[in-house]
């Protein structure tokens, strides 16, 4: 099939499980309309470990960013990903580098997307400080992404070294931005929230064998999200289109 022809879509995040939080009931339901929909996790996951950790070693390091991405891989199948690609940029010091946005943009000009999730680059203080949501990580592969969605992957003059890998030019049509100050679009996951809640299961090493309580909240939320959309369970996004 025709690239063209295809619908395809990107979810770009900072760690593993950053998306099954965010979005893994908006992508389980585009997989249902026949999507392929693919994960790039920005970093090597390897900053997951424990909190009360006394000493931090590069063997230790390695086996939490195995585990972690194992998690994602498992995740993915949940969800019914395409592909799950890892940049491996060190976990906890996320920048938003120009080398993350022409890595950002490789990755959007060989996909060819039509919409893309992104995290957003802004803090949102009102009703409340989201503490979790502003991650700097997240914060900054925001900040990267929307750099290399306008202009960058769409203009054959940002970083024509591209072009030569025979990278060409690609214009995103949808941006669905997570956790943005403001949100103008919601997408019904009344059908895919059980999916959505299966895949966050699947981080074990993040959230522990029991996420009864955890799951009740993302429940509430995405209920409430819904409600004044007319749905039972919804995500809500900031949408923005380039038409």
């Amino acid at each position: 099939m025709d690239t063209a022809e295809r619908r395809v879509a990107l979810v770009i995040v900072a760690h593993p499980d950053d998306a099954e939080f965010g979005c893994a009931g908006t992508v389980a339901a585009w997989v249902r309309e026949g999507w392929e929909v693919s994960y790039v996790i920005c970093t090597d996951a390897s900053g997951g470990g424990a909190d009360d950790a006394t000493a931090i070693t590069p063997e230790a390091r390695a086996q939490i960013s195995a585990t972690r991405k194992a998690e994602q891989r498992a995740a993915g199948a949940i969800l019914g990903l395409r592909e799950i690609l890892f940049l491996d940029y060190p976990d906890g010091r996320m920048e938003p580098t120009l080398a993350l946005r022409r890595d950002i943009v490789r990755v959007v000009r060989r996909f060819r997307p039509q919409r893309v999730i992104l995290p957003s680059p802004d803090r949102t203080w009102t009703p409340n400080y989201a503490i979790p949501r502003h991650h700097p990580d997240h914060l900054a592969v925001g900040a990267a992404t929307l750099a290399a969605l306008y202009p960058a992957a769409q203009n054959a003059w940002d970083f024509p070294e591209l072009l030569e890998e025979g990278l060409l030019p690609h214009k995103v049509r949808d941006f669905y931005i997570t956790g943005a100050p403001t949100q103008n679009h919601a997408v019904d996951i009344s059908a895919t929230i059980d999916l959505k809640l299966a895949a966050l299961r699947a981080h074990v090493s993040q959230l522990g064998d029991d996420t009864t309580e955890l799951e009740a909240r993302l429940r509430g939320w995405a209920a409430e999200g819904g409600k004044a959309h007319g749905f039972a369970y919804a995500e809500v996004f900031h949408l923005a289109q380039q038409l």
